[in-house]
């Protein structure tokens, strides 16, 4: 019987990675050594860069993500990137098992009209933005917020509401981590509406209760909901009775409707339902966007009422879901955008792949909450250890375990490390304070090696 200890690489270090290095780790079963690859130099995926800035409490969860990385089999590898610097079957001739947890990160595109005019942007590129991703391009952003007035944000999901929320008290964030430039650029925004679009009705959005809710503690901003939206129909009715969150915000929406109050309040967040877009309208930039009047039949199928309106925006932000994108060398189902698998076992022409394994959004595409990642990886883990088992894991000859960052280091990879991370976290502390905050995210590629060398002056130069 093998007694080396099984060796697994996970690709991604957000939620579903490190929780699936911890059902690895905290298990008595089978000795395990775990690696965390991850393209960005920072662990923690999108509970860093995906979390509205102010949720504070939601973001609060990378000190339990930390904790769990710090288990001594473990390694976070930052600034490999899967396909490029290394390739699919290189890292499985390294390890015995991969677990891709590299998640969902294109958004869904509304195939209409002008959207791809200046100031139509993806919501996973302004979220991207605000939270300081390395890799994000500022400029688009940037320029579309310094004369927007009116803002459009198609989608009615939390997403889509952390956006309006972010763009409707783009003056007050400095409680944040935001990157510095980013809050500056929120700062001389002189947005005053901004209006979210849900082609379906109230009961159908996507939304939780609880984000709803905080757009009606906002400091001069004004909340507007068209009562109209909110009329008793058969499909609606049967299934707010069926489904207590959708009620919830329902009762939310009619609170609003019924005691609008814009007194005082220079800023509106207008929720419109029964509106899709059409056309995104403008010559050189986004000038508005065309909207049809929706409805629902008797029995609940959505149609178009030919009635059209045009709501004046100089920025539209998309926000109508994220997908997977295919990662060289493994298989992928282009219609779901997910790696067709069962039961977390990536399955290669109609059969299980040993030793490969999926958990997260590239699993079952992206839905739940961050919670719900855990008992994802959960399942899939137990799959794998219920593999290594019963003997089905290639435990081949494999190189030593230096050997995977011997060779990244030979192709000129800057491996980030943990303490590479330590170093991070501790830079962006200090630039907080330095700037009168509690933390200040390190925002380029470049500042966050600059980070690591300025405590390391023997550190390696060069980013790969």
């Amino acid at each position: 019987m093998d007694q080396r200890p099984v060796r697994v690489a996970v690709v991604g270090s957000g939620p579903s990675g490190i929780y699936a290095a911890e059902a690895l780790t905290r298990q008595c079963d089978v000795p395990v050594e775990v690696d965390v690859l991850d393209r960005l130099p920072t662990p923690f995926g999108l509970v860093r860069y995906g979390v509205a800035p102010d949720h504070l409490s939601i973001r609060g969860i990378r000190e339990t993500l930390w904790r769990l990385l710090r288990d001594p089999a473990v390694r976070f590898l930052g600034n490999v990137e899967l396909g490029t610097d290394l390739t699919v079957d290189e890292l499985r001739r390294h390890v015995d098992a991969v677990v891709y947890t590299f998640g969902a990160a294109r958004d869904r595109r509304l195939g209409i009209p002008g959207e791809d005019l200046p100031g139509s942007l993806a919501a996973t590129d302004v979220v991207a933005w605000y939270c300081g991703h390395p890799d994000v391009d500022r400029e688009p952003v940037e320029e579309a917020l310094r004369a927007v007035r009116s803002a459009v944000v198609v989608g009615v999901g939390n997403v889509a509401l952390d956006v309006g929320r972010v763009l409707a008290r783009c003056g007050a964030l400095h409680h944040t981590d935001m990157p510095q430039h980013v809050l500056s650029a929120l700062a001389g925004c002189p947005v005053r509406d901004i209006h979210l679009l849900g082609r379906r009705a109230p009961a159908h959005a996507a939304f939780t209760t609880k984000e709803l809710r905080e757009l009606g503690k906002l400091d001069g901003v004004a909340v507007h909901v068209d009562p109209d939206d909110l009329a008793p129909h058969p499909a609606t009715d049967a299934l707010l009775a069926a489904d207590r969150a959708a009620a919830r915000n329902v009762e939310v929406l009619r609170g609003w409707a019924a005691n609008p109050d814009g007194v005082g309040r220079p800023t509106g967040v207008h929720l419109r339902f029964f509106t899709r877009p059409v056309e995104i309208l403008g010559t050189d930039r986004v000038e508005g966007v065309l909207t049809e009047r929706t409805a629902l039949t008797p029995d609940g199928t959505l149609v178009g009422t030919g009635e059209q309106a045009v709501i004046e925006a100089q920025l539209v932000v998309r926000s109508v879901g994220y997908r997977g994108v295919p990662l060289p060398g493994l298989p992928f189902d282009a219609s779901a955008g997910v790696v067709p698998h069962d039961r977390g076992r990536v399955v290669r022409d109609d059969a299980p792949a040993p030793g490969e394994y999926v958990a997260g959004w590239i699993k079952r595409g992206p839905t739940g909450v961050i919670g719900t990642n855990k008992s994802d990886a959960h399942e899939t883990v137990d799959t794998l250890l219920a593999d290594a088992a019963a003997g089905t894991l290639p435990r081949t000859a494999r190189p030593d375990r230096e050997a995977l960052t011997a060779l990244l280091a030979d192709r000129g990879v800057r491996v980030f490390s943990l303490d590479d991370w330590r170093t991070i976290d501790a830079a962006e502390i200090a630039l907080g304070e330095s700037l009168g905050r509690a933390r200040t995210t390190v925002a380029t590629r470049a500042d966050l090696l600059d980070a690591v060398r300025a405590a390391d002056p023997h550190s390696r130069q060069r980013i790969g």
